[in-house]
């Protein structure tokens, strides 16, 4: 079964509006569920209302604090997070390491959704590629710094998201490729193989997430042998969205 996770970053911008996508995005996982896991990680003034109204909906947050200190103003921390009733969080995101998250505050960070028994979304990915593949090495340090001191059994909770920086958003100087998506899944699998073992590193899903779309989503877990995809912009168009679940739904 494929793992499809949508982000709706900092989106929608009212209640109601979060409510009426919730509701569509249910309808999606009821329809796509023999095929897909469907997780949707969402702001987290959202996640109680949503978590209350749409019950059988499954929920992440988008960040959490590197602590869980109350003299913390503005933090979230994964206690908080684990009482509104998600079970996972994204940590390591592109953008907030682009806003000062360092490996070290990764570890922090998923240190803390651990000890909360809460699932880390483990993102990973370079800026730019090099031709001399220095690039690898800054997602080697990425993955095994954020798993540093993470035993086997603790590892079945981890999903890690491979999104390529330089094909991101209004700067992506072009979209990865199946092939590339292809060779950084198998070398994200060798970096777990050689810190785990063969089997320990198999229970772990590794999705692609960069400039996603409904137009390229089938060739990532196909060609790319993606398990999965981890979803922005798109999944707050659910229209776009179904057809994006429903080309992996294979």
């Amino acid at each position: 079964m494929k793992l499809l996770i949508a982000n709706w970053k900092m989106a929608p911008e009212t209640p109601k509006q979060a409510l009426v996508l919730a509701k569509a995005t249910v309808a999606i996982a009821k329809k796509t569920k023999k095929h897909l896991h469907l997780v949707v990680c969402v702001p987290f003034v959202y996640l109680t209302s949503v978590h209350t109204s749409v019950r059988t909906l499954v929920l992440g947050a988008q960040d959490v604090a590197t602590t869980t200190s109350v003299a913390s103003t503005g933090k979230i921390s994964a206690p908080l997070i684990k009482g509104t009733g998600a079970t996972y969080c994204i940590v390591g995101h592109s953008e907030t390491r682009a806003l000062g998250d360092t490996n070290e505050t990764v570890k922090e960070k998923v240190e803390r959704l651990l000890e909360a028994k809460l699932n880390p979304i483990l993102c990973v990915g370079e800026k730019e590629r090099d031709s001399h593949g220095w690039y690898l090495s800054t997602v080697k340090d990425q993955i095994e710094s954020a798993l540093g001191g993470v035993a086997k059994p603790q590892l079945k909770r981890f999903v890690i998201a491979y999104e390529p920086v330089w094909a991101i958003g209004s700067t992506a100087t072009r979209e990865a490729t199946p092939a590339e998506c292809t060779e950084m899944i198998m070398f994200i699998r060798k970096i777990l193989v050689d810190m785990y073992d063969e089997k320990t590193a198999r229970v772990v899903s590794i999705l692609y997430g960069g400039s996603v779309s409904e137009e390229n989503a089938e060739a990532f877990v196909t060609d790319g042998g993606a398990n999965g995809l981890l979803v922005g912009r798109v999944s707050l168009q659910s229209k776009r969205f179904a057809k994006l679940a429903e080309r992996i739904s294979i």
